[in-house]
């Protein structure tokens, strides 16, 4: 048998000492992202993805491995274990094997079975089933007794048959034969609950449906499951397409497995209805439940997957950079939230115009906006992408034209999770003097800035760009994002000098609490000039220093080598490299043509290797290069606001808000994302829509069909599609609509204080305003 290493080696296509070591690192408290980029040697090279599978595996099979001590010690106190099954237990390889074995010896409410017992009806069950010669009825009799609730020979039949039923239903290779056989054969029915049409109408697509439970997508099972949750239809899961015929081989198979079949004799009639019991009262509905479970956490898996991969694609999307950003927060009886921060996010001011219903202030706003723009030098607008949001795109695009001196741009930012932000300790903590609703605006101009340091604040779940993320188990959500917020905050790194508290967080080896002390060290003393100097840091040890310093950066510091991925630990190496060559360090940085004459394996020595000097090499040519893309905007159609101004055959230019596995969201700018199936993504075939687009994505897409009435849109990016391609699959029940990606912005955000209507006073924001509205 394959211990731990051995088997997940296997899976992730490594060597046992590859996974030997890297086990011994996590154990030893190292996080994934340290030992993806610091410890390749000895784990010879193993990447972030292989990592974190391997720390998956690590603890199912961990847990696998508790349960099965647990399992054979219940037995052995119950003086059952046996050699043979002893050995049986240490050979199961998943839980579902391990519960099937232990299933006839797991503590248990006293059963019908057991009653049958206690009066004395075992050699009765035992005798039928060896010799089926015997008669039933004339056999029975003998163990009618009213002393011990054997009342007639039909009771003691019925208890012999319960015990039988038990048995049958127990074995655990008969189990297995029939799970593997249901998974194998199995058709997934939905009906729709009578009366329930209109209230479900979002499901009809399911009113009626069947279909393989091996090929059913993850996206459907897990609609399925919802619109069952919700009352809409009932669901089963039958042996084939024709139920009859399948139950009927199934009570077949439950009968050749125990050698029963119709020969004339007569118990056989007697057993064989003893089979078809067994399958139809207690195997079928007992492996229906639990097929669906493990589909269901297949389909769970899969969408976690998907709102990873989406989380990533959004956290590692391009950031506008250190620019001077006014964010925009629409609102229309409330008013829009202004809130204007500088190239380092520090808000310069706030406060709120009414260009919309009830007041129409609307060339008050813009002469406002102007005058602010060009006080403090504004360079681009972030719009939120909530309530009104078009109609405030519209305001700015006027400011645009009106002051084309001002030379802006404006880009709508997805606001997803900004609501959850701005009521959040976080956030209070930030800015205690801000209203919640000003808070918003803040955030949607920093996320146009740097989308991952603005992001990190947020529960990645209230970010919203997953599939169906509120059916999911949310222990395992949570630590799948938790892990991918990791993965992109270590791989671009962090300046140590300018990053909040949540965002060092983030960084390998730094909790909560010690991120907290980085921030409180770096106001009481300063900017860190070293990254030695963080060891002064209170609780930041010698092991936190290990995973941490790597991915910290120091602009501008004492050391050039601070600003960059090499770690403390190698800059040994780079002294190495210095002396052979004999040149500065910073004449070295930046000198690609030097850099590649450079041989890796010179600078080698017995704890770094060729990959590691090589990564030092590669840092060299370009220190502290951001692996994110170039910012670009997209832009939304003229006059196009809404899901009325959209018609069949509109080419039109969007973002990329979610990718799903059935296709790809795409926002346009009509408070609602159409949907590219992923039949529609490429002219090629697309098996993962992520092989073609990810969230951030600007694309061009053509319009195929818009329904109104259940706010679905169909696009396509095959724009040369004639109209009549529609496929119905765009418009399917599993296309995820805003309401299933966080909360929306237009709910209440929290009891804190009303938005106010003025800004606050002595700042050059509220001046400019002030000036403004004498103008």
């Amino acid at each position: 048998m394959l211990n731990i290493e051995q088997k997940i080696a296997e899976e992730i296509a490594a060597k046992p000492a590859q996974v030997n070591a890297a086990i011994e690192l996590l154990d030893g408290g190292a996080t994934v992202p340290f030992i993806a980029r610091y410890r390749k040697e000895a784990t010879g090279g193993l990447d972030d993805t292989q990592l974190r599978n391997l720390e998956e595996r690590l603890r199912y099979l961990r847990e696998l491995e508790e349960r099965r001590a647990a399992i054979i010690a219940s037995v052995a106190e119950q003086g059952k274990l046996s050699d043979e099954l002893k050995k049986e237990l240490l050979q199961a390889d998943t839980k579902a094997r391990l519960e099937d074995l232990y299933l006839p010896y797991k503590p248990k409410r006293r059963t019908k079975a057991q009653i049958a017992r206690e009066a004395g009806l075992q050699p009765l069950a035992d005798g039928l089933r060896g010799d089926p010669t015997l008669s039933p009825e004339d056999f029975a009799k003998t163990f009618v007794d009213g002393e011990k609730g054997v009342a007639d020979v039909k009771a003691a039949l019925d208890g012999a048959r319960a015990i039988l039923l038990e048995e049958f239903s127990e074995d655990a290779a008969l189990v297995g034969e029939l799970r593997g056989w249901l998974h194998e054969r199995g058709q997934v029915r939905a009906k729709v609950v009578e009366g329930k049409q209109n209230e479900g109408a979002k499901f009809r697509d399911y009113f009626d449906h069947v279909e393989s439970i091996k090929a059913i997508p993850s996206h459907r099972l897990l609609a399925l499951f919802r619109a069952r949750n919700e009352g809409i239809i009932d669901l089963e899961l039958e042996p084939t397409l024709e139920p009859d015929q399948g139950h009927a081989e199934a009570e077949g198979r439950v009968a050749a497995h125990f050698g029963i079949a119709q020969r004339g004799r007569a118990a056989d009639t007697w057993l064989l209805e003893t089979c078809r019991q067994t399958w139809r009262v207690k195997l079928h509905l007992h492996l229906a439940l639990d097929l669906f479970g493990k589909c269901r956490e297949a389909a769970e898996d899969e969408a976690i997957r998907v709102f990873g991969d989406n989380l990533k694609d959004l956290m590692l999307a391009a950031p506008a950079g250190p620019k001077v950003v006014m964010g925009l927060d629409p609102g229309i009886r409330t008013g829009c939230k202004v809130a204007c921060v500088d190239g380092t996010g520090k808000v310069l001011g706030t406060t709120t115009i009414y260009p919309h219903e009830p007041r129409n202030e609307w060339d008050k706003s813009i002469t406002q906006l102007a005058t602010v723009c060009k006080t403090l030098g504004v360079n681009l607008i972030a719009i939120g992408n909530g309530t009104a949001s078009r109609e405030t795109d519209k305001l700015a695009g006027e400011l645009m034209k009106k002051h084309p001196e001002l030379k802006l741009a404006k880009v709508v930012v997805s606001e997803a999770g900004a609501s959850v932000y701005s009521a959040s300790e976080v956030a209070a903590k930030e800015f205690p003097e801000l209203d919640v609703s000003l808070r918003g605006a803040v955030s949607i101009a920093r996320r146009l800035q740097d989308p991952l340091a603005e992001l990190v604040k947020i529960e990645p779940k209230a970010i919203g760009v997953g599939q169906y993320q509120h059916d999911v188990n949310q222990v395992k959500l949570a630590r799948a994002l938790d892990a991918r917020v990791e993965d992109c905050v270590n791989a671009v790194g962090v300046d140590v000098n300018t990053a909040s508290a949540p965002l060092l967080a983030r960084v390998a080896g730094l909790s909560s609490s010690v991120a907290e002390n980085v921030v409180k060290f770096r106001d009481a003393n300063g900017a860190f000039r070293t990254r030695e100097q963080l060891k002064k840091v209170p609780r930041l040890g010698d092991k936190a220093f290990e995973q941490c310093a790597g991915f910290l950066r120091i602009a501008n510091g004492d050391n050039p080598l601070d600003a960059s991925t090499v770690h403390p630990e190698a800059y040994p190496v780079v002294e190495r490299i210095i002396k052979a060559c004999g040149r500065e360090v910073r004449q070295i940085i930046g000198d690609t043509g030097f850099i590649r004459t450079l041989k890796a394996e010179q600078f080698t020595d017995e704890k770094f290797g060729v990959p590691t000097v090589r990564d030092i090499l590669k840092e060299l040519e370009k220190p502290g290069r951001d692996p994110r893309p170039e910012f670009v905007t997209a832009a939304f159609a003229e006059g196009v606001e809404d899901l009325k101004d959209l018609k069949p055959g509109m080419v039109l230019e969007g973002r990329v808000s979610n990718v799903a596995a059935f296709g790809a969201f795409v926002d346009i700018g009509v408070h609602q994302d159409g949907l590219v199936h992923v039949s529609a993504l490429s002219t090629k075939f697309v098996k993962d829509p992520r092989e073609v687009v990810k969230a951030g994505d600007v694309v061009k897409v053509k319009v195929i069909e818009v329904d109104i009435p259940r706010k679905r849109i169909a696009l396509t990016m095959r724009l040369d599609d004639p109209i009549g391609d529609a496929r119905e699959s765009a418009m399917a029940p599993g296309a995820q609509r805003r309401d299933d990606r966080g909360p929306r912005r237009d709910q209440p955000r929290g009891n804190g204080p009303k938005p106010a209507a003025a800004p606050p006073a002595n700042n050059a924001f509220a001046d400019a305003f002030a000036k403004a509205r004498r103008t």
